[in-house]
């Protein structure tokens, strides 16, 4: 049973991450509970992704190759079009120091990898709200 409400669209998620296994899972996860899943393999794929899809709210890796999560992030928060979008940092590392540069290149939340459904579901009810 999805935890979206009847009055509530289907909301977009995109997701980033360099690793396959952890696009896979959270695609399933988030799938499972209604949201359309958009994923993306690195930053530059991502910045085309959100042209096309408008998510309402992306979750990025912070550790990928060419162009990594904070400059993705930073890329996203300039656009106009989508400063309000909601980004939220996953990352294996758990630093004050990262959690810090998440947000000051505009990030909403840190999630710490391996995330739970619970982390995902939690991050969208209370970032990705209802326009």
């Amino acid at each position: 049973m999805s935890t979206t409400t009847e009055t509530e669209r289907t909301k977009t998620v995109l997701v980033v991450d360099d690793s396959n296994t952890i696009r896979r899972s959270a695609e399933n996860l988030l799938k499972k509970e209604g949201f359309e899943v958009v994923t993306a393999e690195d930053g530059f794929e991502a910045l085309s992704k959100i042209m096309a899809h408008k998510p309402d709210i992306v979750f990025i890796d912070i550790m990928m190759p060419r162009l990594d999560g904070y400059q993705t992030c930073a890329l996203i928060k300039h656009n106009s079009l989508f400063k309000n979008t909601p980004v939220i940092m996953l990352s294996s590392k758990d630093s004050i120091f990262d959690r810090a540069r998440g947000r000051m290149v505009g990030s909403e939340h840190y999630v710490t990898k391996p995330f739970t459904k619970e982390d995902l579901l939690g991050a969208i009810k209370t970032y990705a709200v209802s326009s």
